[in-house]
């Protein structure tokens, strides 16, 4: 079953039959379902939001029951991710959700309604990371790489398949995969395609998970998805001191916008990493390979 038609029985029978009404050029590109009690549901492609077939707007029992369907009927099994205003599927998917939180001692416990669920699609694009991978190695040997988007901009994709390229060329890989959304372990085993030389670690902070794999997996190179924290920067730290390769991604535009955030550059001052690859959706050159200011 594709990504689209796993998100799809996700939803009311009316929702689900707008979504199967969609050309399948269009379902191919739909990167995410928008959901907002009181407006009529919306698709995302290319970043633009576009209504969804639909005979009128959505409820907000609608919304109660998508997450119900998705959370297997048990939301409290997603609290803990759910906290932080999203969880992930099997399969790699991402729900964000908004509404009425109830809050104790400065923590989200639940949700009292819903006005808004937001599904992201995952999507594995196969060979994506080919000629990136040839660019980056122009050296020589792999360089500690960092990968720029924003959100939505493919940073996982293309993560995803450079650790199954990596990973298939003979490199073990220690993949942090907090999120579950990488690899999309399912009883064990990865639902994508992330090589046969990987170790995949899913569902702790990056930063444990990045110690975890180093200590017990003797990786050559360690790979995770968005850098968002100091603990995850002082552990890239302590092992690329180990002499370990490193690939991230982060949240930016272009390589000038990373002095602008603190986090960010305090990464850089570190000198941890060589190069950067750079995404943009709209230009004929979709990834740009640069090097960092030293």
């Amino acid at each position: 079953m594709d990504s689209f038609t796993v998100v799809a029985a996700l939803l009311p029978p009316r929702l689900r039959r707008g979504m199967e009404g969609l050309p399948y050029p269009v379902r191919r590109r739909v990167e995410e379902v928008r959901l907002r009690a009181g407006q009529m549901p919306m698709v995302v492609l290319n970043g633009e939001e576009l209504p969804l077939p639909a005979d009128g707007p959505i409820s907000e029992r609608e919304l109660s029951l998508t997450l119900e369907v998705a959370t297997r009927a048990s939301t409290h099994t997603a609290l803990e991710q759910l906290r932080q205003g999203y969880f992930t599927l099997r399969g790699g998917h991402r729900v964000g959700l908004c509404g009425t939180a109830v809050t104790e001692d400065g923590r989200v416990k639940s949700f009292r309604h819903l006005s808004s669920l937001n599904i992201r699609i995952a999507h594995v694009v196969s060979g994506c990371g080919e000629e990136v991978l040839t660019r980056l190695r122009a050296g020589g040997s792999f360089p500690n790489t960092l990968i720029l988007a924003p959100p939505g901009g493919g940073k996982t994709t293309l993560l995803r398949d450079l650790v199954r390229l990596l990973s298939n060329g003979g490199t073990r890989v220690g993949l942090a995969d907090e999120r579950g959304e990488v690899a999309a372990l399912w009883e064990g085993v990865p639902q994508f395609d992330v090589g046969e030389h990987t170790d995949v670690l899913e569902g702790c902070p990056k930063a444990v998970g990045l110690m975890l794999l180093l200590r017990g997996m003797n990786p050559q190179l360690l790979a995770c998805d968005e850098v968002t924290d100091p603990a995850d920067c002082a552990a890239l730290e302590r092992c690329s001191n180990s002499g370990v390769g490193l690939l991230a991604t982060l949240h930016a535009r272009k390589v000038e916008d990373l002095a602008q955030k603190p986090l960010y550059r305090a990464l850089l001052a570190r000198g941890l990493f060589q190069r950067t690859v750079v995404i943009h959706r709209d230009s004929e050159e979709r990834y740009r390979v640069e090097g960092l200011p030293c």
